[in-house]
Order: structure tokens, then C-alpha cells, then sequence
């Protein structure tokens, strides 16, 4: 059995700049033998998912703290739908509203983390939804 790794990108969209939790994250994902790509700060949602593209990733992780989170968040779905992506799973984390919660997995963001989760529930969260990676 071939054992392919979960390549996850992890991105800091819009002008928010605080960027230690994402990359807490993207770190936490590489010890447990993910590939990681994370993009750096001020990326829009088409930069994004160019870098989802180009990588060929499994998940893609988006960190939000200014209050953007449903335009970012609806703008990469809707671009992964353009794009025929539909194979990538889409999680975030920030600061999101419980009530915004519902719209966001609507969308199609399928893991959303607050304040308060842990590295491991996140690497975790991944490894359960992820499943196989593409080609395997």
C-alpha cells in the first residue's frame, strides 16, 4: 500500500495580518506528517485557490480574524465550484460567530475552529475528513 501524504494548504486571506495561529496550525499539520503550504498573509480567495490548484492539495485551511470570514469563505467555494474542484475540503478558523456557523457549512466549509481548539483536534478533524488523497 502506497502511504501518500495529506497535502493541506493553509492560507491568511484579506488585510488582516495576524498570522501566528495559522501558522501554528500549518507547524502542527507538518509534525503529523502532513505536506503543507502555507501562502503567507494577504492572499485573496483567486490566489488561493490558484495555490490549491498548482499543489494538487486535499484541504484547504483558511484563518479569519477581521470579521471577513462569510465573503472569504463564499468566495473560495464559489471559485473551487468554477474551477471544478470539488474533491478539496474547505476548514477554517477565527474568530466566526456560532450564528454564522449553519451558513458557512452550507457553503460548503466543512470543519470551522474557534477560539479554544487545540492543534490536535484540528489534525485530527483532517485526518478524519480528508480520506484518501487524490490518486491513491
Amino acid at each position: 500500500m502506497v502511504d501518500e501524504r495529506i497535502r493541506v494548504v493553509i492560507a491568511k486571506p484579506g488585510l488582516d495580518g495576524h498570522d501566528r495561529g495559522a501558522k501554528v496550525v500549518a507547524r502542527a499539520l507538518r509534525d503529523a506528517g502532513m505536506e503543507v503550504v502555507y501562502t503567507g498573509l494577504h492572499q485573496t480567495p483567486e490566489q488561493i485557490v490558484e495555490t490549491v490548484v498548482q499543489e494538487d492539495a486535499d484541504a484547504v485551511g483558511l484563518s479569519v480574524l477581521s470579521g471577513a470570514h462569510m465573503t472569504l469563505f463564499a468566495r473560495l467555494t464559489e471559485l473551487l465550484r468554477e474551477r471544478g474542484v470539488d474533491d478539496v475540503v474547505v476548514f477554517g478558523g477565527g474568530i466566526i460567530p456560532e450564528e454564522d456557523v449553519p451558513e458557512l457549512r452550507r457553503i460548503g466549509v466543512t470543519g470551522i475552529f474557534t477560539p479554544g481548539a487545540t492543534t490536535t483536534d484540528i489534525v485530527e478533524w483532517v485526518r478524519a475528513h480528508v480520506g484518501e488523497p487524490a490518486g491513491a
